[in-house]
């Protein structure tokens, strides 16, 4: 009897703890409420280094720069700036592909969106959400929609842009073969030094949970 009592006990205590530890979150509660500074106030991105589009074949940009307005936010996910213009190349400094120059035209808006904050790195996790960009690698043209992961860093003002395959698609591919398919899986990965755009300064984004 006092064996059983003991397991029975035994079997509780770890029930417990096992619910104890599932009511534990594995990281802070996401942030709700989003300051950034300056707000509201346009801004300006210019990458660093290259930027990669790829859908199956890799095309990079060695020029890439973007613009628009950033304000502060209440929600999760958070809305805390609208990129209205998105150019990749430049005149002079196209895009590149082995199917040939490419040319990559936003439909904007773009948001920027915040889900998580760390306050001891002061780092943003997110992803640029609402994306569409008609496409034309050489001959191949196709639409690219959906959303691409990403981070920003206050110290630095760097929006990192580092998507996983599955978050955008492709549709209406026309000329591309078996290259580029509504099945591809793209991903868009590069760095944006982001700035205000009258002051030149690094903006901030805060998230809280109050």
């Amino acid at each position: 009897m006092k064996k059983n009592m003991r397991r029975s006990a035994l079997v509780v205590c770890a029930a417990a703890s096992a619910l104890g530890l599932a009511a534990v979150p594995s990281s802070a509660v996401p942030s709700t409420v989003w300051t950034v500074n300056p707000s509201p106030a346009a801004f300006k991105a210019v990458n660093v280094g290259n930027i990669v589009l790829t859908a199956t074949i890799p095309m990079t940009c060695t020029t890439s720069t973007a613009a628009g307005t950033m304000a502060s936010a209440t929600g999760n996910p958070g809305d805390v700036a609208d990129i209205t213009t998105m150019n990749f190349g430049a005149s002079g400094s196209p895009c590149t592909s082995v199917l040939g120059n490419v040319t990559t035209t936003s439909v904007t808006p773009w948001d920027v969106v915040g889900v998580d904050y760390n306050s001891s790195t002061g780092v943003t996790k997110g992803y640029v959400g609402n994306v569409k960009a008609n496409v034309t690698a050489g001959a191949c043209k196709f639409t690219v929609t959906g959303k691409a992961s990403g981070t920003y860093t206050n110290s630095t003002g760097v929006l990192a842009i580092n998507s996983t395959a599955g978050e955008l698609a492709v549709s209406n591919p026309v000329n591309c073969g078996a290259i580029v398919t509504p099945t591809t899986k793209p991903t868009f990965k590069g760095n944006y030094a982001v700035t205000v755009a009258s002051t030149g300064a690094i903006p901030t984004i805060v998230g809280s949970n109050p």
